[in-house]
């Protein structure tokens, strides 16, 4: 049997750790035979030393082995999911399932909360009255043979070492590896049983990875262990300096969601939509065009359907805020730059988002960009809407909006919002 001191002891030295030692590792950690302390020592000398990409794939291999895997094959369709590394005003995920399950894919959308500055997909959706998170593996599976698309929590059951992991990651300082954050989401996503996955990996102020190389460095990484799993896997860098369409806010952005199912929707999030779309068809081998069954309506009835088969009403009210106030253009010209980090903390001080995983989140809270980088503004215009169920809540959400409006005398240039794809 290993030891595990010896085992940290290499790892910090440069070392590297054998396929049977990351088992046992696994193993007796999950166990309760391997102490947080002593765990986390390794982590942090993977933060510094880092895997190579043999000791990273039996890393995630028995993090997955570490709980069950979802069953999807009595699910006719070919199976492909999004994962996205989380952004301010991502609703792709609410518009996607649908959309491609709607051109003949089943789409296992397995998601999670907020965390900070960046949303999450679920606390969007709770904001729809009687909608459910939590369905059991059965449920799951019903769901997609009947609708095709489910957007729910994942079970306890899948890849459980990634949890404690990861809670060990965020009181540690050792979040920001790319090994340790690539085997992370790849554990549970290849646990899900999908045949295809697509990546969708932000870039920007107002992403978890602020520059092209390290998101670059990621993608690559996921796509790879992905690959080697046998889940067929490719990545598109997009841009988050903004935030994408104009809600960012639970149900704001379920609004959103449905305001482009509807044709109605803000061009950045439409084309990063359709591009993600088309590559997820692709992997699954359907030939299909996403523009034509998002203007026909058929994603849209889709949406409707997903939400109905988990409890939710599609046609119920959404929960609206009950204090306004703006944010107006200080002079007059284009608006230049939007910072999307600011206007992710800003939501998330309005109460949108949650600073622990325990927090609550205001299902009506959020911010609303009235402009949009390239816009002409006139002084005194409203550039953002600040929504908010606790009036208190203003003054701390300005504050993290100070510097983060830039206006000059000519418009940017444009931006694509995919900057590239990666993967075979």
């Amino acid at each position: 049997m290993p030891d595990v001191v010896d085992l940290i002891r290499a790892k910090r030295d440069g070392g590297r750790l054998s396929g049977s030692d990351i088992d046992w590792l696994m193993a007796a950690y999950t166990g309760g035979q391997i102490a947080d302390e002593q765990m986390s020592a390794l982590l942090m000398a993977i933060f510094f030393r880092g895997l190579d990409p043999a000791e990273l794939r039996t890393w995630t291999a028995a993090m997955i082995s570490s709980g069950e895997r979802l069953d999807l094959s009595a699910v006719p369709a070919p199976t492909v999911d999004k994962h996205s590394t989380g952004g301010v005003g991502d609703k792709v995920s609410l518009i996607l399932a649908p959309l491609v399950a709607s051109c003949g894919a089943a789409v296992p959308q397995l998601s999670g909360r907020g965390l900070g500055h960046t949303g999450g997909t679920l606390d969007k959706l709770e904001s729809i009255p009687g909608w459910r998170a939590r369905l059991d593996n059965a449920e799951i599976v019903s769901v997609l043979r009947t609708v095709g698309c489910v957007i729910c929590a994942a079970g306890a059951g899948l890849a459980p070492a990634d949890r404690r992991l990861y809670a060990l990651r965020d009181v540690t300082g050792t979040v920001e590896s790319i090994p340790l954050i690539a085997s992370s989401i790849m554990s549970k996503k290849i646990a899900e049983g999908t045949g295809a996955l697509v990546l969708d990996v932000k870039v920007g102020s107002g992403a978890f990875m602020k520059q092209v190389d390290a998101a670059r460095e990621l993608a690559r990484t996921m796509v790879e262990l992905g690959q080697a799993a046998g889940v067929r896997t490719s990545a598109l860098l997009t841009r988050m300096d903004t935030p994408l369409g104009r809600a960012a806010g639970n149900a704001l952005e379920v609004e959103e969601s449905v305001a482009t199912l509807r044709g109605a929707g803000p061009e950045d999030l439409v084309e990063v939509t359709l591009a993600l779309a088309r590559e997820m068809l692709a992997l699954a081998g359907i030939q299909a065009d996403p523009a034509a069954a998002l203007a026909d309506g058929r994603a849209l009835a889709r949406y409707q359907e997903m939400i109905a088969a988990q409890g939710g009403d599609p046609a119920a009210p959404l929960p609206a805020a009950a204090h306004t106030t703006v944010v107006s253009a200080a002079e007059s010209g284009y608006l230049r730059g939007l910072d999307a980090f600011a206007v992710g903390v800003a939501a998330w001080r309005l109460g949108a988002g949650r600073a622990r995983k325990e927090d609550a989140v205001s299902a009506s809270a959020g911010v609303v960009c009235v402009a949009k980088p390239g816009d002409q503004v006139t002084a005194g215009q409203p550039v953002l809407e600040l929504r908010t169920d606790e009036e208190a809540r203003f003054g701390r959400a300005l504050e993290a909006l100070e510097g983060a409006i830039s206006i000059g005398p000519r418009p940017p240039e444009p931006q694509p919002a995919v900057l590239e794809r990666i993967g075979s």
